[in-house]
């Protein structure tokens, strides 16, 4: 299947776990290969589609517009996962190899189940683990996981950043002592994963802290917010996905709770998240590693060369330049730089997982590097090295007017020097339990 069919189907989404969407097929070798466990149907679906087709459009862009990098096409596959871990395990192992001769460069599930499952597979095959604004958080220590890349924005300084952002809307952080503060979460790992930094922000700073969990995927949530009714918290901290965040502003507004209190965290903040709200989610706050909108001019470059070609990946052209679809975009050009910079080092080829590793840690982008991408104001400026392997840790916070997000805040960086012992605890004893000697990084930079 050509990379010029980029409209699926549903029957083709829809096909099953024995069989991998298949895209530039044909004349493989001598480029380099993007395996992507993407997922186009479930309850996760939007997020999944609008991602993917964001990564999909990017790769097809430097494809039509640079041929390649440095002249190395770029290819892929998808396999549908429907963002369940076993189906991502199973489309892993079936496009880890490679493509017809082309290596792989780096895994992107967008899944924190899928990561988890993946991890030690991925390290043992040296094939970078890309977990954009999610992931293990003691990943970013990239002396323990050298092969896993929490980019931009861990799950600690996401949730750090908002508590620091809740200070300042309370006139500063020691103002946070004897407020109320709810955070209703997903069940899963990923919605679990901050409760005990929430824990030791409530103990630090003196708020109280509520935990409520939300079952998988999130249809029902009446109970939780009659449960808010009666705490009459100050602020709820939304950790959702997919259907659980509109069903949230939804039931908040039936009980009574005010949007402009709740705060959803980097995957309750779109516009799939609000829009089905209604009204209910007019005044929504919500975090942003990346603004959306069309007004970058690699967006436009993309719409010119892609969009407009009728080789864009959308189904629905009106998701071009929303929060998922430039996340994609954003994820497309931290892999394609990653790939560059290791071509500096390796040579104008394919290469392997591991020299795309290189790339990846030796990442630079600062206001100059991303003007000259056409993403200076749509990515952050990040600096990733052996240690770091997140970069960045700062967010915006953005509100919904009813039909769109304006960003409300300037750069509010997470305390990484509160959390930074807390993650090389964890990962030094990931390192002990796995009989792993951590890198000396020293030696490395």
């Amino acid at each position: 299947m050509k990379s010029t069919l980029t409209k699926f189907s549903k029957l083709a989404i829809a096909i099953s776990i024995g069989a991998a969407l298949t895209v530039n097929a044909a004349h493989a070798e001598g480029e380099q290969y993007f395996p992507l466990q993407s997922y186009r149907i479930g309850p996760y679906a939007a997020g999944g589609s609008g991602f993917f087709g964001g990564f999909i459009d990017y790769l097809q862009y430097v494809n039509l517009k640079d041929g390649g990098v440095n002249g190395v096409k770029l290819t892929w596959s998808e396999c549908e996962t429907e963002y369940v871990v076993e189906k991502g395990v199973e489309c892993y192992e079936r496009l880890k190899q490679g493509l017809n001769g082309a290596p792989a460069a780096a895994t992107n599930p967008l899944s924190v189940g899928i990561a988890y499952a993946t991890l030690d597979r991925s390290t043992a095959d040296k094939l970078p683990l890309i977990t954009i604004n999610h992931g293990r958080t003691d990943s970013t220590d990239g002396s323990v996981f050298p092969y896993v890349f929490p980019l931009q924005l861990n799950p600690y300084s996401e949730v750090s950043a908002i508590i620091n952002y809740i200070g300042t809307q309370s006139g500063g952080l020691e103002k946070l002592k004897g407020k109320k503060i709810v955070t209703l979460y997903h069940g899963s790992p990923y919605g679990k994963e901050t409760n005990p930094i929430l824990e030791l922000l409530a103990k630090k700073y003196g708020f109280k802290l509520t935990l409520l969990e939300v079952p998988h995927p999130g249809n029902e949530q009446q109970s939780q917010w009659l449960n808010i009714r009666r705490l009459k918290p100050d602020w709820v901290i939304l950790r959702g996905w997919g259907v659980m965040n509109p069903v949230a502003l939804k039931t908040a507004q039936k009980t009574g709770f005010p949007a402009d209190h709740i705060i959803g965290n980097i995957w309750s903040n779109s516009e799939d998240d609000a829009a089905p709200a209604g009204n209910a989610a007019k005044g929504f706050i919500a975090i942003t590693t990346h603004p959306s909108g069309t007004d970058f001019q690699v967006l436009q470059d993309i719409k010119k060369y892609v969009v407009d070609a009728q080789k864009g990946n959308l189904e629905d052209p009106k998701r071009f330049g929303t929060v998922y679809y430039n996340l994609g975009v954003v994820n497309g050009i931290l892999n394609v730089e990653a790939v560059r910079v290791a071509q500096n080092k390796y040579g104008k080829r394919p290469l392997t997982g591991e020299e795309v590793r290189w790339g990846f840690e030796n990442i630079k982008l600062d206001d100059k590097r991303l003007a000259e991408l056409g993403a200076l104001g749509l990515v952050q400026p990040l600096t990733l090295s052996c240690a770091d392997h997140e970069g960045g840790g700062a967010v915006r916070f953005q509100q919904w007017d009813g039909s769109q997000w304006h960003v409300i805040s300037d750069w509010v960086q997470a305390d990484r020097e509160l959390l930074r012992p807390i993650i090389e605890k964890s990962s030094h004893q990931y390192a002990k339990e796995k009989g792993i000697t951590p890198r000396d990084c020293a030696k490395e930079s």
